[in-house]
């Protein structure tokens, strides 16, 4: 048992444990600031399902030039450019991106019968754009500049 003095009554109290207040309320106050600073600046969660949809959009909106280009040899151009628009958005983008791309290819690679060989091009397209290359590598001659 100790006697703590409260300042605010000028008496002396026993206590069985006199910082025991002081003491948890120290390890709360701390393991406030880790988990603060561990959310803060690692996981930044509440900013993936936005991302995720300007993602999906930036994806939408490549596909939707590429059938209005209607132009030869620019499908791997779209891909690289909705992935790479797309992953700029960060993280949600990015996983938006990939599974698209891959819900796509494995689409085209089983129902429509296009060959390996295009849907492991068209891959390559994607994961180039996805890694911050520039679709423009890809970018057939002639294409509009609108695109």
């Amino acid at each position: 048992m100790s006697r703590v003095f409260t300042p605010l009554s000028g008496t002396y109290q026993d206590s069985l444990c006199g910082s025991c207040k002081t003491s948890v309320t120290m390890k709360l106050f701390l393991a406030g600031i880790v988990l603060f600073l561990i959310v803060g600046t690692n996981a930044q969660w509440y900013n993936f399902p936005r991302e995720a949809a300007q993602g999906s959009r930036d994806m939408w909106r490549a596909y939707r030039d590429m059938r209005e280009a209607n132009w030869k040899n620019s499908d791997k151009y779209f891909h690289a450019r909705g992935n790479y628009d797309a992953a700029n958005r960060g993280a949600g983008g990015r996983w938006a991106a990939k599974v698209i791309s891959n819900g796509r290819e494995l689409w085209q690679g089983s129902v429509s019968g296009r060959g390996a060989e295009d849907t492991a091009a068209d891959q390559e397209a994607n994961r180039h754009g996805r890694n911050g290359g520039d679709p423009n590598v890809y970018r057939p001659r002639g294409l509009p500049s609108k695109y």
